[in-house]
């Protein structure tokens, strides 16, 4: 038997969807309240838009409310559905011992659903029932989207650095996947928490409910959940398509709106791939002697005990490390169209002065603290409103001074589509940046850089080993 995200993901592929159509039925949905109506409006359903569905979702508790009449009409329903296309069971169970058990016999057994939505909360061994068996499948609830989710899912975890529980959870089911038959729940309508999400969990399934009636972006939320393959997530969207006039048509058009997304995705991904140029052996060797990359014990601005500190401000003071760098940035720059360059303050300020001087790009720059004389500038430099101004930086982390940076510029009429840097730390500014809609680039990596320093013998193994244990923490 082969696994259930094995199956999802064969069923995905054949279709070339990664619709989810839930089965819902509001009290609003159905002429009458019986459990006629009840079946009727399920099966429907499942006949308009079967040969579209990467999966179907019905919801136990529209069911339940009908008492056991009602329960037969679900087996019924999860009957119906097509073979090989899955079905999983939204009931968000979770206890221990004998009651998980038979939680999962009903689930798997007597109604036959493939898969099931589980609370976490109790730990590996509430779950132990339901994913023994590869062929059945769970998402564990990890950062819903109602408004009370951040009493519990955002509490960050002492001595972890800073990680909050949803990602502690995301990070447990990884762990725990064993079979291939764990996913998570995360919701649509909150893209950082999918990023986080899925870098925690980078093979991990993701059900992303909350496009269409409860507002979530489909393109924010594609962006961040996405697995790297264009895979790894389910949209689930039930309201928007059970009552619409024509069903099929609609679900219809969010397949095609997903996969949409799905191949800008894959487009933007694979020009990062191709677009960073491997950094030159100069470059790599002189920042290392400069000083701008140093490794041994440093207090972060967090608080946080880092292996590795980064000190591009410290070009400034060797010249031909500088116009090294410069040279560096603009072998990236050529690929892309701007006005002007904008370097932030205060480290990329020199940087961007170098790069304007080599390719004789006019530069600005915003400034962190507006002027209180004289013209009160928050940017200085000439301008034009409707200029394409492109940011340039020298490390990207999170990405939030970007946006600050962004959000001046922006306020002053030009136009923003691209940041450059010299050093990507790989911590999630990329992710951020695009489900903005700015795209990052980098002339390297900390990885690659380590990989270098590695492979020459320039840094001892076990420094190398202990900055790559704390990157892949943050």
């Amino acid at each position: 038997m082969t696994s259930f995200f094995e199956r999802l993901e064969k069923r995905a592929r054949e279709v070339d969807s990664l619709l989810c159509i839930g089965i819902d039925p509001h009290p609003a949905d159905l002429p009458e309240q019986t459990v006629q109506a009840l079946r009727e409006f399920s099966l429907k359903l499942i006949e308009q838009t079967a040969h579209l569905a990467a999966a179907f979702k019905p919801n136990a508790a529209f069911y339940e409310r009908f008492g056991p009449e009602g329960w037969q009409v679900l087996r019924e329903v999860i009957e119906a559905v097509p073979d090989g296309i899955p079905v999983l069971l939204d009931a968000k169970r979770g206890d221990i011992a004998s009651t998980a058990e038979a939680y999962a016999n009903s689930a798997f057994e007597k109604l036959g659903a493939d898969a099931i939505t589980l609370s976490p909360y109790l730990g590996h061994d509430s779950l132990e029932p339901f994913i023994r068996k590869e062929e059945n499948g769970v998402f564990l609830l990890c950062k819903t989207s109602n408004p009370g989710a951040g009493d519990l899912q955002d509490l960050e975890l002492k001595d972890t650095g800073g990680i909050r529980l949803y990602e502690k959870v995301a990070l447990l089911a990884e762990e725990w996947n064993t079979f291939n038959n764990i996913g998570l729940v995360v919701g649509a309508t909150q893209p950082a928490s999918l990023a986080a999400v899925r870098k925690a969990a980078p093979s991990l399934w993701i059900l992303a409910p909350g496009v269409g009636a409860q507002g979530g972006s489909l393109e924010s939320a594609m962006r961040a959940g996405l697995r790297a393959d264009g895979f790894g997530m389910l949209v689930p969207v039930s309201r928007a398509i059970a009552r619409s006039e024509d069903p099929a048509q609609a679900a219809e058009v969010l397949r095609q709106q997903i996969n949409e997304e799905r191949k800008a995705f894959l487009e933007w991904s694979e020009s990062r791939d191709e677009g960073e140029p491997l950094i030159s052996e100069r470059l790599a060797e002189g920042l290392l002697e400069a000083g701008c990359v140093r490794f041994g014990t440093f207090t972060l601005k967090s608080g946080l005990q880092s292996p590795i500190y980064l000190d591009l401000r410290r070009l400034i003071s060797h010249p031909d490390l500088l116009a090294e760098v410069a040279k560096a940035y603009q072998a990236v720059l050529a690929d892309l169209t701007y006005d002007r360059l904008a370097g932030l303050p205060y480290a990329a300020i020199p940087i961007a002065t170098a790069v304007s001087l080599l390719n004789g790009k006019p530069m600005i720059y915003p400034r962190k603290e507006v002027k209180a004389y004289g013209t009160k500038a928050e940017i200085e430099g000439d301008y034009h409103q409707g200029e394409c101004a492109l940011v340039i930086d020298d490390l990207a982390t999170t990405g939030g001074s970007k946006f600050e940076a962004i959000d001046k510029l922006l306020a002053a009429g030009l136009v923003v589509r691209d940041v450059v840097v010299l050093i990507d730390r790989e911590s999630g500014a990329a992710e951020s940046l695009y489900q903005a809609g700015y795209r990052l680039h980098a002339v390297t990596t900390i990885t690659k850089l380590l990989d270098y320093w590695e492979s020459k013998g320039r840094i001892p193994a076990e420094q190398i080993s202990a900055v790559r244990h704390f990157l892949a923490e943050q």
